[in-house]
């Protein structure tokens, strides 16, 4: 049984964790160093979730100003594979929308895979709508899908 799942802003020593559940999760996943630095970048918007003392899950999103207005970037989300399809990641999702809003986001946006159907679904689930695709965005040359979500 999974402990209560609680969701914080991620620490220092969360970064080994968070790279383990990368490296499971995607082909081509970030390294430890790049969440390492990503860290202090974004030290508001870089989210775990831990049951008990296990970190379980994170995401990283970033605000992005465009001079017209501001929206959040959910860089990156993952789960551990032994206890997805928990809620878990549309707990991360949660928060980090709570934190972009609270900055005065209007919106989010993301990048899919165009491969990755079950993530698609995921995020048309908890409102995000595709709304452009970027060829050869992935390093294997893997077509992305844009998504968004706009609040109010």
């Amino acid at each position: 049984m999974l402990p209560e799942v609680t969701i914080r802003r991620a620490r220092p020593g969360d970064i080994v964790h968070v790279a383990r559940i990368e490296q499971e999760s995607f082909p081509d996943p970030w390294s430890a160093a790049i969440f390492a630095e990503t860290l202090p970048l974004y030290p508001e918007t870089f989210f775990v979730a831990t049951a008990g003392d296990r970190v379980v899950g994170f995401i990283v999103g970033g605000l992005e100003d465009t001079g017209e207005e501001v929206y959040g970037h959910i860089c990156n989300l993952a789960v551990d594979p032994q206890v997805r399809k928990k809620g878990i990641g549309r707990r991360l999702v949660a928060r980090e929308e709570q934190q972009f809003a609270v900055s005065l986001a209007t919106g989010v946006q993301l990048e899919v895979r165009l491969s990755n159907k079950p993530a698609q679904a995921f995020y048309r689930r908890l409102g995000y709508r595709p709304v452009l695709r970027i060829a050869g965005y992935y390093a294997n040359g893997e077509d992305a899908i844009v998504m968004m979500k706009w609040f109010g």
